[in-house]
């Protein structure tokens, strides 16, 4: 912590620094860029690569037949690659991305390495299909593309010449109202029991991944999850109209917006969103702010950069300039923001840099959970012996407590949760999930905990639906959930099911003979 002499000072009549400010945002972006990159290192080949579950080549075929070429393809979705789509390229754009995080994280950044790390994600989340589906993905890259005009073009170093342009501080502030306040309306204008202040009685058990902390959670008294849901409001409805008022006002915005992240984080394992969701609301923080909590010798680093800092007429002048354009795209997103028919995660540009947000507007009051299961035994009925195949995230086991997976993220587990509440029609490629299963198909088993099948692929597959909710704690029996059975969701299938078979040639996802 700084003494009171270390901590950054400023005439009374003097504007409010932000060197450490920047420094602190681009650390931060850099951690949550490194994460979704690594996702993306793992994950990546076995979802969309050339064996994946959805392969981006048969994607890139359909995008271009619809729009006419693979030049109008990629006006429309901007990505490398429409260039290069082979699996090396999958992973060596990820490696590319991740090492160049970490460089981020470590405090070391300029707009032209911000740049290359906002296209290559970019190029993620524009083929990415389902997987790549969620409102944090287009947040990422809103927020990524704004961190580009806070550095010098070429300067590396944490605290460089140039201090941070005002006006894209200001459209942090801007994206930090729209995600709460997005979040905020949808939420007024969807579930009857987010406004009747009953949500988080359901919240806790069917978020998409609890986690260690969300059993607790869950059995709260009625009365602190009513509160819960008033902080809701508090941070998405309230806090967004201060983080551009005076100093005071602003602070305490900014701190309601960072504690209720922080309190979501902890209650579950939603991605990098809430992590992502902190960083822009950092901008309402001044130096002033930071010199309290950060290490003096930084503080003290920041106040030489202050006290030598020089203008860049270009940097001022591009500043302004992405301002502009911000402002002009900003229009129809806030026109949804007060529609009644208000949309969520939704981009209006081709480069995703003006979006619209929100999560959770409906919470539903069960959890359903389609458990994939195998046998090596003739008869496929109930009487043989299945085995689960265990997801990482999300339960499968009684006994099994829910682990810490943000801000990592399980795309197969987060796409099965959605899956739970539909039908197979609408999720096809869990057919070829199935088929993958079937031949024991090394990547996408390793999409799973467990492979109960190591030696030998499984003669059939199904899928069943079940519903679970949170056990007591303390039970007798060490349980962490409780479930019952509510359907087959898939029916067993063998690697020389005609009807599978038929599915997937016909989806190109398996050679025609």
């Amino acid at each position: 912590m700084a003494s009171e002499s270390q901590r950054a000072t400023r005439p009374p009549d003097s504007p409010p620094s932000y060197w450490l400010t920047r420094f602190v945002l681009l650390r931060l972006l850099g951690v949550i860029y490194a994460v979704a990159f690594l996702v993306a290192i793992n994950q990546i080949v076995p979802l969309v690569g050339s064996n994946g579950l959805l392969p981006m080549e048969s994607y890139l075929k359909q995008v271009s037949e619809v729009l006419g070429s693979d030049r109008a393809g990629f006006m429309r979705l901007p990505s490398l690659f429409w260039l290069w789509h082979s699996d090396t390229a999958l992973i060596t754009v990820a490696w590319i991305g991740f090492l160049l995080s970490c460089v981020v994280a470590a405090g070391f950044a300029n707009a032209l390495m911000l740049a290359v790390l906002w296209f290559l994600y970019l190029s993620f989340t524009h083929l990415g299909q389902d997987w790549y589906s969620y409102g944090w993905e287009i947040q990422l890259t809103e927020t990524g593309f704004l961190a580009i005009f806070l550095c010098p073009l070429l300067d590396l170093r944490p605290f460089p010449r140039y201090a941070p342009p005002m006006p894209i501080l200001m459209l942090f502030r801007w994206l930090a109202f729209r995600v709460m306040l997005g979040a905020g309306l949808i939420k007024v204008r969807g579930d009857e029991i987010w406004r009747n202040s009953t949500a988080l009685y359901y919240h806790f058990e069917t978020q998409p991944i609890p986690g260690p902390l969300s059993r607790w959670f869950h059995f709260l008294p009625r009365t602190a999850l009513r509160v819960g849901v008033w902080f809701n409001w508090l941070a998405e409805i309230v806090a967004p109209f201060f983080v551009f008022g005076p100093r005071l006002a602003r602070h305490i915005a900014g701190a309601v917006i960072v504690l209720f992240q922080i309190n979501i984080i902890l209650s579950g394992n939603l991605s990098f969103l809430n992590w992502l969701t902190i960083l822009p609301a950092l901008a309402c923080f001044d130096d002033g702010f930071w010199a309290r909590l950060l290490p003096g010798w930084l503080v003290r680093k920041a106040q030489a950069a202050a006290g030598r800092a020089e203008v860049s007429r270009p940097m001022r002048a591009t500043a302004w300039a992405t301002t502009v354009l911000i402002a002009g795209l900003s229009i129809r997103p806030a026109l949804n923001m007060v529609s009644p028919g208000q949309i969520m995660n939704t981009s209006f540009d081709p480069l995703d840099l003006v979006n619209t947000y929100g999560a959770f507007g409906t919470v539903g009051q069960q959890r359903l959970n389609v458990v994939f299961e195998g046998t090596l035994d003739e008869a496929p009925n109930d009487s043989a012996h299945w085995q689960p195949y265990l997801y990482k995230g999300l339960p499968v086991l009684l006994d099994q407590r829910p682990p810490q997976i943000a801000p990592y993220q399980l795309r197969l587990d987060w796409q099965m949760w959605f899956a739970a509440m539909a039908s197979p029609a609408e999720y096809p490629w869990t057919l070829n999930l199935v088929w993958k299963l079937l031949h024991n198909e090394p990547g996408v088993v390793g999409l799973f905990a467990h492979n109960p099948f190591p030696n030998r692929p499984p003669r059939y597959v199904r899928a069943v639906l079940y519903r679970y909710w949170f056990a007591q704690p303390g039970n007798a029996q060490g349980l962490w959930w409780q479930r019952e059975r509510v359907s087959i969701w898939l029916p067993p299938m063998s690697a020389d099911d005609p009807q599978l078979i038929g599915v997937l040639r016909s989806a190109g996802w398996i050679p025609l003979k």
